[in-house]
């Protein structure tokens, strides 16, 4: 594996849409107390159904600590590659890399990771272990990898389509927590060198409460290109509702990199989602404070769901949305099977289907 120091643009390479195909996807086994309720027991069985599906139609590898790993293996299919790697928490998504292709070759980018916004605003310490598993799985995986860990990046906070053309949020970019050395115009700049850019999206805002500072995968994916589907109510006493509605104006005015006009396909956001207290009863404290408090209202939304090769892997809440949501994303996606996995054992993490998966695209 060679670390690299140049940018992926300049070498060719571009970060291709998650619709397209994929050899493989990367999740991490979960563990942290603190975040996954009753010993993460409830989550682990979340994760297993995602895993599962997935796996029909894709290689997937799945990091588990030391101590972890048995159960891991035991609980997983025998088609699914359990290494062992350490991590502080399991949002593949955010730490492992994110891959680029040139159309025979893929390389990782390892962004800086500080649990979203480090000591500014930031969800843990220490997060030195989530830092080095881009760079590790780069490594098992046997391809180069850019250094980029002095940018702090996360993979949910940008959305490609293949095209030249990538989502974000002002909310999460520009942070205080993350680059704030850096201008918009400098982190556009950044996004275009390593993802091989041409047009940079900016929306505004995402989930209402989402404490990523509003990752732009739980508000707004790409479906094909020129085509998104955004979180969306109709509620206006929601302060979701103005939120979506700021990025549905930019999106409406908005063309991607190859002057096409976006497409915006509206998805219902399920009733508010609350925690209970015997769900934060559930919870180990961090630093002696609680990490939940009842009655606060999750980052729920159907957008954060995963493309597998075969399959939509949506988020299901028991709300009466759950089935409008599928049939939704089944017409966006004919060719594969939408499927719904319940997963409030997951949003009570923080995240959801789509923030627990990094994919690898195929060559």
């Amino acid at each position: 594996m060679r670390i690299l120091k140049t940018s992926p643009s300049e070498d060719g390479f571009m970060m291709p849409a998650e619709f397209s195909r994929h050899s493989g996807c990367i999740m991490i086994f979960p563990h942290r107390r603190d975040s996954w309720q009753n010993g993460a027991y409830a989550a682990r069985k979340a994760f297993a159904e995602v895993i599962n599906i997935i796996s029909l139609s894709e290689k997937v590898t799945v990091c588990a600590r030391y101590e972890d790993y048995d159960s891991a293996r035991k609980m997983l299919p025998e088609r699914v590659r359990v290494i062992e790697m350490e991590s502080d928490d399991s949002w593949a998504r955010d730490v492992a890399p994110t891959f680029v292709t040139n159309g025979s070759e893929i390389r990782g980018i390892d962004w800086g990771f500080n649990a979203w916004g480090g000591l500014h605003d930031g969800l843990y310490f220490p997060w030195d272990k989530d830092n080095k598993m881009a760079r590790k799985l780069c490594d098992v995986l046997d391809v180069d990898v850019y250094d980029k860990r002095s940018f702090i990046l996360e993979g949910g906070s940008i959305h490609s389509d293949g095209q030249g053309t990538v989502l974000t949020t002002e909310a999460c970019l520009l942070s205080g927590g993350r680059n704030p050395q850096l201008t918009k115009q400098q982190i556009e700049q950044e996004l275009k060198n390593s993802l091989g850019a041409k047009k940079v999206i900016w929306l505004k805002s995402g989930i209402y409460n989402d404490e990523t500072n509003e990752h732009v995968d739980n508000i707004c994916a790409f479906t094909a290109p020129g085509e998104v589907v955004l979180a969306w109510t109709d509620d206006e006493s929601d302060p979701q509702y103005e939120m979506s509605k700021s990025c549905l104006d930019i999106l409406e005015n908005s063309t991607d990199a190859c002057g096409r006009k976006i497409k915006v396909h509206k998805l219902p956001l399920p009733k508010p989602v609350t925690i209970t207290a015997e769900e934060c009863a559930g919870l180990d404290d961090m630093d002696g404070e609680p990490t939940r408090t009842p009655g606060e209202r999750l980052a729920a939304s159907y957008v954060n769901f995963y493309i597998s090769n075969k399959h939509i892997i949506c988020p299901q809440f028991d709300d009466k949305n759950d089935k409008t949501a599928l049939e939704i994303l089944a017409k966006l996606f004919p060719t594969r099977t939408v499927v719904g996995v319940y997963a409030r054992d997951i949003l009570i993490g923080g995240g959801n289907i789509h923030c627990i998966t990094q994919q690898i695209p195929a060559i």
